[in-house]
């Protein structure tokens, strides 16, 4: 692969992110299971392969990237030969010294050769930089690459919303601990 660069996102860069397709493609979800039992309520994951694969909408409005990259703590892009071909937004909140990763997308064509991983790491990098302790990324409990992604870059499943995102789907959480 070319050579790889990773920096913060400048404004020129924006056209090209919310060109490109932030869809995902999946044969396997983590369904949400729910019961309540004479006052318990237990809730349960579990990973559903599908009879085929399907297309998952990406859970924000890319077209407003312009708008969040204002509202964002830091954002990232990644470039091959100078082109825009991937990016990470964070968000600093609340007083528990916590960076929420809101988005991560990486064009189709340059997908599953480790800018993910390395969007995530600079991500990281940052947040330690600041002295935050945790580092959060949430995504929908059907985008099972992702969900991957987190868990091969040492990230451990915290957490639920369901009906998080305008479209109503459940929302993960997976936080990594920072040094």
């Amino acid at each position: 692969m070319s050579d790889i660069q990773v920096r913060p996102t400048i404004a020129s860069d924006l056209s090209r992110l919310m060109g490109f397709d932030h869809s995902i493609k999946s044969d396997s979800v983590w369904q949400l299971e729910f019961r309540r039992d004479t006052g318990q309520v237990t809730t349960t994951f579990r990973e559903v392969r599908l009879p085929r694969t399907f297309q998952v909408a990406y859970p924000h409005n890319p077209f407003s990237l312009a708008d969040d990259w204002a509202r964002r703590s830091m954002m990232y892009t990644a470039l091959i030969g100078g082109d825009p071909v991937g990016y990470i937004g964070m968000m600093e909140r609340g007083i528990s010294s916590t960076v929420w990763v809101t988005d991560l997308a990486v064009h189709p064509q340059y997908r599953r050769q480790g800018l993910g991983r390395g969007l995530l790491a600079s991500g990281q990098a940052w947040a330690e930089s600041r002295a935050h302790h945790r580092l959060i990324l949430e995504m929908p409990s059907k985008n099972l690459p992702t969900i991957r992604l987190a868990q091969k870059s040492g990230f451990e499943f915290c957490g639920y919303n369901d009906q998080y995102y305008l479209n109503k789907d459940v929302a993960l959480f997976f936080a990594r601990v920072l040094k």
